[in-house]
Formats: C-alpha cells, structure tokens, sequence
C-alpha cells in the first residue's frame, strides 16, 4: 500500500517543489492520516534549512519515520522516479529536436500550465503555514529582500531564524501558533495522524548509528567522480559537470527555486561548449 501511495504522489507531482509539498500534503496529511499538519509544516520547515530538495527530503524523511531505513529509501526513490523518466525523455527531446516547430510549441505551451499549478501550490501552503499578520509580514519583508535586495539568501534564513528565537521567548502568541493549536480541543490532529500513534523508537539519537550513515553517506558521495576521474579523466566534461552540480547540491538552501540562477549561470557559462559544437555539427550536417 505505502508503495502505491508514493507513486501517486510521484505520479501527481507537477510544478516543482512547492507542487510536490501540497501533494504530499493533500494525501499524506488530508487523506491518508499519516502525519499531523503541525508535524508535517515542522519537518518540512527542518528540510528547508538542509541542502539539496527539500520535497524528496521531505518524502524520504516521512517515509523513515514511518517503515524505517526501507521506508526511507523506498519513499526517496519512488518520490523521484516517475520525474527522472520524464526529464530525460524531456531532455532528449528537447536537446536533440528544439529546434521543431512542434517541440517549442509543446514547451511553450507547458509554461503558464506550469505557473498555475506552482500558484495554486504557494496558496495552500502559505494558507496554512502563515498564521497571522507578523508571519505574513515577514514573509513580504523576506521577499523584498531576496527580490529587490538581492541579499544573499544564508542571511535571509538567519535572519528569520534569529527573529524565530526571539519570538518564542518573547512573542510566544504569535510564533507558536501551532502548538496552541494543538491544545485547543477543536485540533484532534494529534490523535488521528497514524505516526503520532506510533513508538517511534528508531528515531532515538544513536552516536554509533550516525557514524555508520555518515560514512556509507561519504562513501556514496565521493566515489562516483573519482571513478568518473580514473576513467576519463579530471579534465572531462562528465567530471566537471558531476563537480558542478556536487556544489549546487550543497549550496541549495531554501529549495530549488533558489538555485536557478546559480545553475543558469553555470551552464551558460562553465559548459557553453558542448552546446556550441552541437549546433555547430546539426549546422553543418544540415
């Protein structure tokens, strides 16, 4: 069952991260019970502030608490399969026929598709996640900063954090909303939610056990360049491509949308060859 239930959130996960989020929202809180919406907003707050995407993340971690290590790895891969089929069908169609009448049309026309659902997306989670004026406030002083500003997105996740600390030590009315939601009778959330009604005791802190992970963690994240180096060498566009976007996965702090630049940027100008001498070559073949 636990099976299904990811590929239909896979399978349903259209616009991006915040698409993903409130799909997983809808079923996994609305419909299927397993988590409480003040558990689900306080991971995906958790995995907001790690690097890489913050939705698989999000999947992967509710899928630990859930069934363990398999559940963890069977919900972060099935979370990302249906996707990766179809970004690299997309790619291969857009990389090899762009330039078809037919092919731009097709992309053109997935764009305002696109925004609607990532729209209607940032709606529901802004619905629940911002509770009252200050957090609303917040969330345009935010977006004036990052926007118009430009600061540098760390310090807009600090500031927030900092202002955080002090609100619930002096403004608790106001930044913990949810947990006097969760007193009040009228939020059974924490009884119905299946995860609220298990031991959980996998998620006790074990010294040995994050050695373990962290190393079979390092282990998985430094081999592939080094194979890729031995073979065809650390010059190759493969290794430096892998290197690139080893450094996106980790500067990716607030989600995907906030790495878009950095990643237009390298690829328009760390990895203009390829591009070019594949032109070059239709160009001369044509």
């Amino acid at each position: 069952m636990a099976v299904r239930v990811w590929l239909r959130v896979a399978a349903l996960s259209f616009g991006g991260p915040t698409g993903q989020i409130a799909v997983m929202h809808r079923i996994l809180v609305e419909e299927k019970q397993w988590i409480s919406d003040h558990r689900f907003l306080h991971a995906l707050n958790y995995c907001m502030l790690l690097p890489g995407p913050e939705a698989q993340q999000l999947a992967t971690y509710i899928g630990w608490l859930l069934h363990r290590t398999l559940g963890g790895l069977i919900a972060g891969t099935l979370f990302v399969l249906p996707g990766f089929i179809a970004i690299l069908v997309l790619s291969i169609l857009y990389a090899g026929y762009h330039y078809l009448t037919a092919v731009q049309a097709l992309f053109f026309g997935l764009k305002p598709a696109v925004l609607a659902v990532v729209l209607e997306a940032s709606l529901r989670i802004c619905k629940r996640a911002l509770k009252n004026n200050l957090m609303i406030a917040l969330a345009y002083e935010s977006f004036i900063g990052i926007y118009f500003l430009t600061l540098p997105f760390p310090m807009i996740i600090l500031c927030a954090g900092v202002l955080g600390f002090l609100g619930v030590n002096y403004w608790q009315g106001k930044f913990l909303v949810n947990k006097n939601a969760a007193n009040q009778d009228t939020a059974p959330e924490k009884s119905d939610a299946l995860i609220d009604n298990l031991p959980l005791t996998h998620t006790n802190p074990s010294l040995a056990r994050a050695i373990r992970i962290l190393a079979i963690c390092l282990a998985l994240w430094f081999t592939p360049p080094l194979l890729l180096s031995s073979y065809f060498g650390k010059d190759s566009m493969f290794v430096q491509q892998g290197l690139c976007f080893r450094k996106v996965a980790v500067v990716t702090f607030g989600g995907a949308y906030s790495v878009l630049a950095y990643v237009a940027q390298q690829a328009g100008g760390k990895f203009p060859v390829a591009c070019s001498r594949r032109d070059a070559g239709r160009a001369g073949h044509g």
